[in-house]
């Protein structure tokens, strides 16, 4: 039985606040993602260790100083990028910078400066293809700031002395002096495999990845992808699942055990399932929120729902493809630098993932699974360019400045924040209405009148809009 049923009601919301911490972190530091968060997690270790075992297969390591989960990956999401401290997403380089900065920090010993560790870096960059650091360009020292800002944020490194700004700007003039946590560094990147011995980033994914459709899995096997779907995504559709999992989405137990380990409240329909999170404390995204992009994608979730409900004007109906990660795998595939693979024991493990495919049994019934044919509404490309143009005439003035000056911008990424809300499914001429977008249906937008004698106004002072019952994950 799992420890949430058994503790006091007087306790119990303290501990899924640990919960909803550590799924959403993963990694906890004494400063990350709070100071009051590894006490917190500290306190109720051996419940949390024991839950997430039974709940979801998942694994707590928790540490003096740290507190590490280790979930099980059976499939590639591209919805949680690393990102900058100023919320840039991580392209190619920076990741490789950060790869590169904790095999350089895994080696060193209490402290670094930022110099040091770029020269290391940067002799590391040299052995693969097609990579460089090169500190005379401004670019690669901005890329090579952020993934040490990534890591500092965390708290793998503590800027003991300077400014790493400095050094970006001008590193024959600019230093900066960096404690390092070998304890965080170590939590921070355990792959289950070595990344040398390894041709397909598939490699990395958990072996047990397919076990939904083999008749060796087990109905807790089942129960616990199922659980991991519900805390992982935002809205769990019965398309995502395997066809031997769906009817588990639908079980009280399954979904109340959820709600009992978060603390969160299920919303279910006939399409899926949504965790609805008003804590702020398991979801990466906040929305409806504050902020030009989440203001603007609730009014254009608002004007898509009044489209898609215009009898007169009825939309084009299309199935959605199912995103099984191919092509993202693909393309991380082609990035592999194949001189740095160690050819023998890729190559054998290769033939170990072969014979295991041929000589696993083989579900009779999985073939012969029907798919859900399952419709959805197309908003065509043009129509949602033309919306957006349409709110930023009439609200463009309380708009950050970046977007007022830049609407085609704008646009893309508020599609781009409805889609990792699982709100939309972009497809090459327009945007899918997935179920979901529903619940945000009828927004109401009051705009603030600025007085004449102010200077300057805040956050607050910008456009809202107020809803009832939207705090979704």
């Amino acid at each position: 039985m799992m420890h949430g049923r058994k503790i006091d009601s007087l306790a119990l919301d303290n501990y899924q606040r640990a919960a909803r911490v550590i799924l959403a972190n993963h990694l906890v530091t004494r400063t990350y993602p709070d100071r009051i968060a590894l006490p917190l997690i500290r306190r109720w270790a051996t419940e949390l260790r024991e839950d997430l075992a039974e709940l979801f297969g998942y694994r707590l390591e928790v540490t003096e100083t740290t507190a590490r989960v280790f979930p099980i990956i059976d499939r590639l999401d591209a919805g949680k990028p690393a990102r900058t401290p100023a919320d840039r997403l991580f392209d190619r380089r920076r990741y490789a910078y950060l790869a590169l900065s904790l095999a350089a920090l895994g080696r060193a010993g209490d402290q670094t400066t930022l110099s040091e560790l770029a020269d290391q870096v940067a002799a590391y960059a040299g052995r693969v293809e097609g990579l460089e650091l090169s500190t005379d360009r401004a670019a690669d020292r901005d890329a090579f700031v952020d993934a040490v800002g990534w890591l500092t944020h965390r708290g793998a490194l503590t800027l003991a002395d300077g400014d790493a700004g400095g050094w970006a700007s001008d590193p024959e003039a600019g230093e900066a002096l960096y404690d390092i946590d070998r304890p965080v560094v170590f939590a921070l990147f355990r792959p289950p495999r070595a990344l040398q011995h390894l041709h397909s980033v598939r490699g990395l994914l958990a072996e047990e990845g397919s076990a939904a459709t083999t008749p060796t899995s087990t109905a807790a096997d089942l129960a616990r992808r199922v659980r991991r779907n519900l805390v992982e995504r935002p809205v769990v559709y019965l398309e995502d699942l395997a066809p031997s999992e769906r009817p588990l989405l639908g079980q009280d137990r399954i979904i109340a055990d959820v709600e009992l380990f978060t603390g969160l409240r299920a919303e279910r329909r006939a399409e899926g399932v949504a965790l609805i999170d008003t804590s702020g404390r398991l979801s990466d995204i906040r929305f409806p929120s504050t902020g030009t992009l989440a203001q603007v994608g609730l009014l254009l979730a608002g004007e898509i729902a009044d489209r898609v409900l215009d009898l007169d004007n009825p939309l084009a109906q299309r199935p959605s493809v199912a995103d099984s990660g191919e092509a993202l795998a693909a393309h991380l595939d082609s990035a592999i630098p194949e001189s740095t693979v160690f050819a023998p024991l890729a190559d054998l493990r290769l033939l170990d993932d072969a014979l295991t495919s041929d000589d696993s049994p083989v579900d009779a019934d999985a073939d012969e699974e029907e798919p859900l044919e399952v419709t959805y509404p197309l908003i065509e490309t043009t129509w949602v360019r033309e919306t957006v143009q349409a709110l930023a005439d009439r609200y463009g003035a309380t708009f950050a400045a970046q977007w007022q000056a830049d609407v085609p911008g704008l646009t893309t990424e508020v599609v781009a924040l409805l889609e990792r809300l699982r709100l939309v499914h972009t497809v090459e001429d327009g945007l899918l209405v997935l179920p979901a977008l529903a619940r945000y249906r009828g927004a109401v937008v009051t705009v603030r009148a600025k007085r004449t004698e102010e200077l300057f106004v805040t956050a607050a002072d910008t456009y809202g809009s107020d809803r009832t019952g939207t705090e979704g994950n």
